[in-house]
């Protein structure tokens, strides 16, 4: 059972090694811009992940794979600028760290030096992980992603649940274990077996942050527009959605148009 929560004047890498060992559970959402950023911030989330779902929800593209380094560091300027309290931790877009590990280290700094964001985030495991110690060991914190990972899309060619047979589920867990030895502070868990993710949150003293993985992991974490109904299409199992924005601001703006053209906006209130 989660313990009582612990007020943090500002969440690091440290900080989410302490929840963990508290049982204080970790929550994490996404957001790209400075507005949105700045709510959840002052909301209390501890953890802001700049996703490279910014494709999907922000550019429209099918997968993230089109997202630029760029584009990257432009979302994750536009977030730190909003955030006083929250870790923001950003993507490494696909084709910004497979190749070499010394382009991987060029981008994670990027990422760092122009956006000021606390870490990185890779996906993969065993195959990435001389590009994981190179950015460790250039001081930059790097959080982890196993399990589903979306830049890997055509090699899976499904979104479908990862790590129900044996075989990919051990190696999973020793990817696990081995992101923990070279010093990664987090590791995502995507959509695979909820009992699967437990084991690997016990095996490992570094935060487990789950998504689609089950409730036994150190937190949680979701795409903010998912969670606040900005999209009607994405439904997965796991996913609750909190408001729903996309029928509350058509109505807004439906109204706004009406009355507009109805000339009751603006108002005598309502001008200089």
């Amino acid at each position: 059972m989660s313990k009582a929560k612990k007020e943090y004047s500002r969440i690091t890498t440290k900080t989410l090694a302490e929840m963990k060992a508290k049982g204080e559970k970790i929550a994490m959402l996404t957001a790209y811009d400075f507005s949105l950023a700045g709510i959840i911030d002052k909301a209390g989330i501890d953890v802001i992940l700049v996703g490279d779902s910014a494709s999907n929800v922000m550019a429209g593209h099918e997968t993230t794979l089109p997202i630029t380094l760029d584009q990257m560091i432009y979302h994750a300027t536009s977030v730190i600028r909003a955030v006083e309290r929250a870790l923001v931790v950003v993507d490494l877009p696909f084709g910004s760290y497979q190749a070499d590990s010394k382009e991987a280290l060029r981008s994670a700094i990027r990422i760092m030096k122009e956006s000021g964001a606390h870490a990185v985030k890779l996906e993969g495991g065993s195959q990435i992980q001389v590009s994981i110690e190179r950015i460790l060991q250039a001081g930059i914190p790097v959080m982890g992603h196993l399990g589903l990972t979306p830049q890997s899309i055509y090699k899976f060619g499904t979104y479908s649940v990862r790590a129900r047979e044996e075989k990919e589920a051990q190696q999973l867990i020793e990817d696990a274990k081995m992101l923990e030895k070279v010093g990664c502070f987090s590791i995502v868990l995507e959509k695979i077996p909820a009992q699967l993710a437990e084991q690997v949150a016990k095996s490992v003293n570094i935060p487990i942050i789950g998504i689609g993985a089950g409730g036994k992991v150190d937190g949680q974490v979701l795409v903010l527009h998912d969670m606040l109904g900005m999209s009607k299409e994405f439904s997965p199992r796991f996913l609750r959605r909190y408001l729903d924005l996309n029928e509350s601001i058509t109505e807004a703006v439906s109204s706004y148009t009406s009355d507009v053209k109805r000339l009751d906006f603006p108002n005598s209130k309502e001008q200089y």
